[in-house]
This record gives C-alpha cells, sequence and structure tokens, in this order.
C-alpha cells in the first residue's frame, strides 16, 4: 500500500472515486446525478490543494484526501478545510479511511495549520468525530440550498 501525491492526470479516476464512494450510502440517482458536479475534481483544485491518495499493492485507487490550505487558489477563507476524504466502496471498513486520516494529519503538521474545517456528509460525521472533530454548526449544502450538512472543526496542536 501507498500513498502519494495525486496529480492533474488523476483527477479523473478520483472524482469517479468520490461519486462511487457517495452513492455507497444509498442516495437515490437523481441525487447523485446533482451532486457529480460538486464531487468532480477539476486540475486547478489539484493544484491549489494538497491531494493525497491511497494505492492498493496491485495499483488500484482505494481512496484520496483533499487539503485546502488557507487563502489557497486567492480565497479569503482563514480556516484550512479537509473538502474530501473518499475511500472506494470496495475498502470501506478495511481501516484505509484511518491510513489516510493519520496522512492527512502529517500533512496538516507539515504545513503547521492550527485546525481544519470540514463540511461532512451527515454518513461522514461518525467517522469524524471517532477522529477526534466535533460538530460546530450547520452549513447549506452547494447542491441542495435546503439541506443542511455537519460543519465539522479539528483542533490541532502545532508545537
Amino acid at each position: 500500500m501507498t500513498i502519494r501525491r495525486a496529480t492533474a492526470n488523476d483527477a479523473m479516476l478520483l472524482s469517479e472515486l468520490s461519486f462511487r464512494s457517495k452513492a455507497y450510502w444509498g442516495y437515490d440517482p437523481q441525487f447523485m446525478e446533482a451532486c457529480r458536479e460538486d464531487l468532480t475534481l477539476r486540475p486547478e483544485h489539484m493544484r491549489s490543494s494538497v491531494v493525497y491518495l491511497l494505492e492498493t499493492d496491485g495499483g488500484e485507487i482505494a481512496g484520496f484526501y483533499s487539503l485546502r490550505p488557507p487563502g489557497s487558489d486567492g480565497s479569503s477563507d482563514a480556516e484550512a478545510e479537509l473538502d474530501s476524504l473518499f475511500i472506494a466502496p470496495e475498502y470501506i471498513g478495511l481501516g484505509y479511511g484511518k491510513r489516510l486520516w493519520s496522512h492527512m494529519l502529517a500533512t496538516a503538521a507539515e504545513l503547521r495549520l492550527p485546525r481544519i474545517r470540514i463540511h461532512s456528509d451527515p454518513y461522514a460525521e461518525a467517522f469524524y468525530t471517532k477522529m477526534g472533530a466535533v460538530r460546530i454548526d450547520e452549513i447549506e449544502s452547494t447542491v441542495f440550498p435546503d439541506r443542511k450538512l455537519p460543519l465539522m472543526e479539528l483542533i490541532l496542536t502545532v508545537p
């Protein structure tokens, strides 16, 4: 198993993986199609965020995460954001999410980030809570304005 920095060439495969991973939770086809654009990683996203993927020994992509540092891509956001952490459905429950989480924490430490915000899917909230994040609010979905999503935060200790 290898964790490596993703490249713009990986964007399409990671987009497909994020779509399959979200669909794993039983969302209906119309909901998933409405989410497709939000789940698509563009090459510019790959340049402005820190994106790592986990490959199996057989070379399959088992999952990935995307960490957006504060102010990246010209934004005025003062907080870093974990904007993606997806595991391929066939690898859910095998510890790959924890491996990517540990790697993300090491990356955040290198970047000296004091905290990370997470716009969580409701089905992922329990995982993030188990990993130490806390729910601090709710936010509107970017796809469905009437749908509220957990806003979570992880406080990091920066030496």
